[in-house]
């Protein structure tokens, strides 16, 4: 029996601590709260999860924890803020780079789109020999 948990399908063969961290929010640590909260072991595997216990997880990270679907829409406006309010970090996203101070000289080529500004470094290797 699958475990459905906030639109995710947790892995069966995982042990439940590990399980849960697969569902977006949900880390390690918060993983163990609640489980402790909850009273499940740890160390069961999610396939060996009674029904009991699936719904009583269900219903602690629904209930009380922001997940999925509503976290990505709770971080989305929060960045949609920023650019509104035209502050630094709102110009970064908009314009996509980095946010958080790092480095932009060397590094970032991946928010940056892998563009490559120097001399020769991205140049074709030359045609057939005539």
């Amino acid at each position: 029996m699958a475990v459905r948990i906030a639109g995710t399908t947790l892995p069966n063969d995982k042990r439940v601590e590990i399980g849960l961290t697969y569902i977006l929010g949900i880390g390690r640590s918060l993983a163990n709260k609640i489980l402790k909260k909850a009273k499940i072991n740890p160390d069961i595997r999610v396939k060996d999860l009674t029904e009991d216990q699936a719904n009583e997880l269900r219903i602690i990270i629904e209930k009380q924890h922001i997940v999925e679907g509503e976290l990505r829409r709770e971080v989305l406006s929060n960045i949609k803020r920023l650019k509104e309010i035209k502050s630094y970090r709102g110009l970064r996203h908009a314009k996509n780079l980095p946010v958080r101070g790092q480095r932009t000289k060397t590094n970032s080529r991946t928010v940056r789109g892998n563009v490559r500004k120097t001399m020769g470094s991205g140049r074709k290797e030359t045609g057939q020999k005539t």
